[in-house]
């Protein structure tokens, strides 16, 4: 580990923003130019990326490059996009070997990775724990009226509704990307179990970890690779301050059971041409300046 993630673990000043922002795709060259404008308010100031940032490993090592130089600390956890293994890419690894890759160029970069201790951001109110985790999705956020993974892939092939995932996503050594999913469940839940309960946490994933976020997605059939039923009360059980999410490409916060939820995602050109980015490039999540939500859930 180098010593850049080792020393973000001790106390720090506490004078700066904890940001966030994922699914960059820097492969489309669009969306290049807003990758060059994000910056830091003060020398302090934390980034979370919440994967996406592109597909071929040379563009994801830049982009996290660039980051990792102009903010205090950058936390990467990789979304669907980083795992593709595509044609124009140098870089072959398929499944783990391609994620273990990519953690290694993080770590000499100096930028967190789920494999990584949580790095401990230190606000006015005290400490918090950032938690970037690598889960994937087990296809349980089915096609509602569907009993199976097989019944809800197969109502999505008919809707003509299928995540590219299918096709460039290899889970090797894993039979398949659901297993991969409930090793990376179990190995998560275990060190948040064994994480300080005084410390709050911000868990920083790419896919949602509540199946509620994806009930205003135009189509349902994508749900099923969205994430995965097994994480649904982890806001719950855990002490936690607030969950980042992207993937869904719809920025939004959502309160559930009085935690607040982040999607932090740019998205496609078409997409944030149409809504613009009208509370910003970069989402700031600590410290808070909204107003809190007493329970239940809500979106704004």
């Amino acid at each position: 580990m180098s010593s850049k993630i080792e020393s973000v673990l001790g106390p720090q000043r506490g004078g700066g923003r904890l940001l966030a922002v994922s699914d960059l795709h820097v492969g489309i060259a669009d969306n290049r130019p807003l990758a060059d404008r994000l910056h830091p308010s003060s020398d302090e100031d934390w980034l979370i990326v919440a994967g996406d940032v592109a597909e071929q490993a040379e563009e994801i090592e830049r982009a996290l490059e660039l980051l990792a130089g102009r903010f205090a600390h950058v936390v990467w956890t990789p979304g669907n996009h980083e795992l593709w293994t595509v044609d124009m890419d140098p870089v072959r690894l398929r499944g783990r070997a391609r994620y273990e890759h990519l953690v290694q160029v993080c770590r000499e970069l100096g930028v967190t990775t789920p494999e990584d201790p949580y790095p401990r951001w230190q606000g006015a109110d005290g400490p918090v724990a950032v938690a970037p985790v690598f889960l994937l999705y087990d296809y349980s956020f089915r096609v509602p009226g569907t009993a199976t993974k097989e019944e809800s892939l197969a109502r999505a092939h008919e809707a003509g509704v299928v995540c590219t995932d299918e096709y460039l996503l290899h889970p090797d050594p894993y039979p398949t990307r659901d297993d991969w999913c409930r090793a990376r469940v179990a190995l998560t839940e275990e060190r948040l179990a064994a994480h300080d309960p005084d410390v709050p946490l911000v868990i920083a994933g790419h896919w949602p970890l509540l199946r509620e976020p994806t009930s205003v997605m135009w189509y349902p059939e994508f749900a099923q690779w969205c994430g995965t039923e097994l994480t649904a009360d982890w806001h719950r059980r855990f002490n936690v301050a607030a969950v980042v999410y992207g993937h869904l490409h719809i920025p939004r916060t959502t309160w559930h059971d009085g935690v607040r939820f982040e999607e932090v995602s740019i998205g496609y050109p078409r997409e944030w041409r149409k809504r613009g980015h009208p509370r910003g490039l970069l989402r700031q999540i600590l410290p808070y300046e909204g107003r809190p939500e007493a329970g239940g859930s809500g979106a704004s």
